[in-house]
C-alpha cells in the first residue's frame, strides 16, 4: 500500500525486456529484497540493490498495461517506498495497481501552478467525482473537474518541481490508478441490485 506522496524522484540506469534498474538514493536507504516500490505508481518487488541502485522484475502484463514498457535509461520516475503502520497518510490509499493509461490532453501554466487534462478509458470515468482523488503515475491528486473521458487536475509547485509531472508535455501517457474505495462501493451496489 502506498500514499501517493513521491518520495523521490528517480532515473532509470539499465532496461532488460523484464527487468528495470532504477536509482534512488532515498528508496534505497532502507530496502531489502522482497520490498515494495512504486515506479510511477506501479507496484514492483525489489529483487537486488547495488549502492543507490535497485533492481526490479517487470511482467509482460505490467509491461502491456502500464508505461513501463516505454521506459528508457535516463527516463525520470516517480519513487514511492510501501507505507508502514507510522506513516503519515498524505495522500490517499494507492495499491500500485494501474488501471488504465490516459494521455495529458492539455496543459496551461498559471502564475504558481499548472492545470492539466488527462484524456482516460471512458470505462475509468465513472470512478472519478470532482474534488476526489485519483493517482497519475503514482502522484496522489484531487480531481477538479470530470468529463467522459477526461478529468483535471491542478499541478502546485512541489508536484510540479518533485514528480515527473512537472516535465510532462502534452501527448504523453501517464499511468492512472482510480480510487480503491470507489471500486468496492461499486462491486457491493451492484451485488445487492435485483
Amino acid at each position: 500500500m502506498f500514499t501517493g506522496i513521491v518520495e523521490e524522484l528517480g532515473e532509470v540506469v539499465a532496461r532488460a525486456p523484464d527487468r528495470l534498474a532504477v536509482r534512488g538514493l532515498r528508496v534505497t536507504a532502507d530496502a531489502n529484497p522482497g520490498d515494495s516500490v512504486a515506479v510511477n505508481g506501479v507496484c514492483l518487488t525489489v529483487v537486488g540493490i547495488d549502492g543507490g541502485v535497485f533492481t526490479v522484475d517487470v511482467m509482460p502484463e505490467t509491461l502491456a498495461r502500464t508505461t513501463l514498457g516505454g521506459l528508457q535509461p535516463g527516463d525520470p520516475v516517480n519513487l514511492e517506498r510501501a507505507a508502514t503502520a507510522t506513516t503519515r497518510l498524505g495522500g490517499h490509499l494507492v495499491q500500485g495497481h494501474v488501471d488504465g493509461v490516459g494521455t495529458i490532453v492539455a496543459r496551461t501554466a498559471g502564475s504558481r501552478w499548472h492545470d492539466v487534462r488527462v484524456g482516460l478509458p471512458r470505462a475509468l470515468s465513472r470512478y472519478l467525482v470532482e474534488k476526489g482523488s485519483v493517482t497519475v503515475d503514482g502522484v496522489s491528486l484531487t480531481v477538479v473537474v470530470v468529463g467522459d473521458d477526461w478529468f483535471d487536475v491542478a499541478l502546485v509547485p512541489t508536484t510540479l518541481a518533485l514528480t515527473t509531472l512537472g516535465r510532462n508535455r502534452v501527448g504523453d501517457q501517464v499511468n492512472l490508478e482510480v480510487d480503491v474505495i470507489a471500486k468496492y462501493v461499486e462491486k457491493l451496489v451492484t451485488a445487492v441490485r435485483p
